[in-house]
């Protein structure tokens, strides 16, 4: 399926002139066959990686929000997420769980999974794009209470550093009900751990 992102041309062209520095600097030779497109392709892939910058996640969530008298727990779990660290721009991914009381309104589920994306999808640390899915969820929604989990692995840790391949990171952020309420954050973790299907 072809995606619908639009790549800005002048930035296009100006990224594909720095990576042709960049492979010459690395020793390689940018004009030989296997090469000559790398640059173009890369100038694309770090606009189409970096599009949350362009998106408004609260003006994600907003067009999709309903009243409704539903007060109990709504989880959407398993949610996956690609982002870059800002430190070493490389990759870090691995799943996000969501979970919302709502207080007279709810919203599309298909908004969370899109807000995790406008989020990761920017130079991030995995604590604060914790924090920031959660702050969104609560400032749009203004449920009685929120709680956010990422399990991510990170290719800075990976594939350099320390090179542990089998390290795993978890992050926690919870606002309302899931902080006071310590049966309701059991609930949330105990369903999110769970496999109901």
């Amino acid at each position: 399926m072809e995606s619908k992102f639009e790549y800005n041309q002048e930035v296009t062209d100006k990224l594909t002139e720095v990576y042709k520095s960049v492979l010459a600097d690395l020793g390689e030779d940018p004009s030989r066959e296997g090469l000559l497109k790398t640059p173009e392709r890369v100038a694309k892939s770090v606009q189409f990686l970096t599009q949350g910058y362009k998106q408004n996640p609260d003006e994600i969530l907003r067009s999709a929000l309903f009243q409704e008298d539903y007060s109990e727990m709504v989880i959407v779990k398993d949610i996956e997420v690609y982002s870059q660290c800002e430190h070493h721009m490389l990759p870090f991914f691995g799943k996000a769980h969501i979970a919302y009381i709502p207080d007279g309104k709810i919203v599309g589920l298909s908004k969370l999974p899109r807000i995790v994306d406008a989020y990761a999808r920017r130079l991030q640390v995995q604590e604060r794009l914790t924090l920031e899915i959660r702050d969104c969820i609560q400032r749009t929604l203004e449920p009685k209470g929120v709680a956010v989990v990422l399990e991510c692995s990170h290719m800075c840790m990976q594939m350099r550093g320390v090179e542990k391949q089998n390290s795993s990171t978890t992050t926690s952020a919870f606002k309302g009900l899931f902080m006071s309420n310590d049966s309701t954050r059991k609930e949330f973790i105990n369903l999110i751990q769970a496999k109901l299907h």
